[in-house]
């Protein structure tokens, strides 16, 4: 296995692993916490899943350079322009919607219930399920 193959391969199942640790366990469970406030939970969820997805960005960049010193399989490429594209759905067309509502119930404003978080979390799972072959197919290639 080439040393490009290894670096892919690593940076897929890290991108894997923070998605579903980040949106799947952290998101939900701070709402949980005790004395947790829903400002102080959205202040946090801000700050994560901002870092969460430059550090997306970043690994899909590593892995395109690996692309461009061993260039992938129809299904490698595919998987993983499926992966990239559901994080800049999520970044340039959901995340808006979500900073807009979350500024409103910090200034605290009667915010109506948005429908933009079931969008995140569908676009997510499209992702995981585009992470979890592209890791395979790295892997068996």
């Amino acid at each position: 296995m080439s040393a490009g193959a290894s670096v892919a391969i690593a940076a897929t199942f890290v991108w894997l692993g923070m998605v579903t640790a980040i949106s799947f366990m952290e998101a939900p469970l701070k709402f949980r916490a005790p004395n947790a406030t829903i400002p102080i939970c959205l202040g946090i969820g801000r700050l994560v899943f901002r870092a969460l997805n430059s550090a997306e960005f970043l690994l899909a960049a590593v892995i395109a350079v690996t692309f461009a010193i061993e260039r992938p399989t129809v299904g490698i490429a595919v998987t993983y322009a499926i992966a990239l594209a559901m994080l800049a759905a999520q970044v340039l067309a959901v995340r808006p919607a979500l900073g807009r509502r979350a500024d409103q119930v910090l200034s605290g404003l009667e915010a109506p219930r948005s429908r933009a978080h079931y969008a995140y979390v569908a676009l997510e799972l499209v992702k995981v399920a585009a992470l979890v072959p592209l890791g395979i197919l790295l892997l068996s290639r």
